[in-house]
């Protein structure tokens, strides 16, 4: 069988399915050997109270697990992985240090690296495994798959020197958004593959779980939720239901919110299919122009469910209203014109399956296969 290698920071298992777990799960469908290489985690992600700590990335640290047939996990976990010191003379001064993260004992995985076929790196601190395993394996084929804008991440400057240096040595860049397509392009090896959705999951039916019959508005996502601009809309609507799912620590200050932990995604699916509004409520930090096309807007948009955003992520969709933070009328007029929008006139056709993307990202490894 074919063997394909993700090195991400997500965890193979981890509740919250992120771009990366449907890929795996993509190519294993089509007959793939997958192993799952977990990094960026180290003692500081611990001190850093990182989220990955609620699953046993310490148990399983450094030994390759089996987690079914066909699909092996290894979690790469290390003394210390490079992280942002908030100080642009500590991360100069730091920068010879974390550069040696490439260079960490590997625990004896050469040899599962050294049989794969393709290679799928995430945005993030497994770009410095680059020419590594590149060394291991010279005849796979590289793929580099941005599911976040590295600049806009706050990571180390590292990473975003490191990106530079090796994104035109991919055999392919595949982009999730217009934004960052048009941040890499000069790298010649630059394709727009936005991401997918397994449409299986959402086309049986399902009840519906609201115990209302209020407009239902939903919000799934974890990082930068603007929690002011959801909380005014709930004032401002105070008989409609808001719902948010992922918001770690989110404790609601208006009645007619319910606030949810991650679940697992298929949980999720009935809230998805049975809402009337989803919520982009995002808050702004430089580089918030990628999520555009964040996988939460094609799930909302299969759902046929319009969308509610701040200007900053202005896009040509009929069915997304848009708001200016902190303008309770223009939240308002948002929220009133999604509800009156006709769901039927939200384009649904261009929303991709992963498997209609891994075809891409395995190029003639993929025809071999067939």
């Amino acid at each position: 069988m074919p063997k394909v290698v993700f090195l991400t920071g997500h965890y193979a298992e981890a509740k919250r399915k992120a771009g990366f777990h449907w890929l795996a799960d993509a190519f294993w469908r089509q007959g793939w050997d997958i192993l799952f290489f977990t990094q960026s985690l180290s003692w500081l992600s611990w001190l850093r109270n990182d989220v990955r700590f609620a699953y046993p990335v310490r148990e399983e640290a450094n030994r390759l697990r089996v987690v079914r047939e066909r699909f092996k996990s290894f979690v790469w976990y290390k003394s210390f992985h490079p992280v942002n010191l908030r100080s642009k003379l500590l991360n100069w001064a730091s920068a010879p240090f974390f550069r040696l993260y490439g260079q960490l004992p590997m625990h004896g995985i050469e040899k599962e690296l050294a049989e794969a076929d393709l290679f799928v790196f995430d945005s993030d601190h497994g770009l410095l495994l680059f020419d590594r395993i590149r060394r291991i394996n010279p005849h796979a084929r590289y793929v580099y798959r941005v599911s976040d804008d590295i600049p806009a991440m706050r990571n180390h400057p590292l990473l975003v020197a490191q990106e530079a240096r090796v994104a035109s040595r991919f055999d392919l860049v595949s982009v999730p958004s217009e934004y960052i397509e048009r941040r890499l392009a000069h790298h010649g090896n630059v394709k727009l593959h936005k991401h997918g959705l397994r449409k299986d999951l959402f086309d049986h039916p399902c009840e519906n779980p609201y115990p209302t019959p209020k407009p239902n508005v939903l919000y799934v996502g974890r990082e930068y939720f603007d929690s002011d601009a959801v909380e005014l809309a709930a004032k401002l609507f105070p008989e409609w239901s808001f719902t948010v799912f992922g918001v770690r620590d989110y404790v609601p200050g208006v009645p007619n919110i319910a606030a949810y932990p991650e679940r697992l995604f298929e949980e999720i699916v009935p809230f998805l299919k049975h809402a009337d509004i989803g919520l982009q409520t995002r808050s702004y930090s430089p580089g918030a122009e990628a999520l555009t096309d964040s996988l939460k807007m094609h799930q909302y948009t299969y759902c046929r469910l319009p969308i509610v955003a701040p200007e900053f992520l202005r896009h040509d969709r009929p069915h997304v209203f848009y708001y200016r933070p902190g303008d309770d009328e223009s939240i308002r007029q948002a929220l009133l014109d999604a509800r009156a929008f006709d769901r039927s006139r939200v384009p649904v056709g261009d929303v991709q399956t992963w498997d209609d993307i891994i075809v891409h990202l395995a190029g003639d490894r993929m025809a071999q296969t067939a």
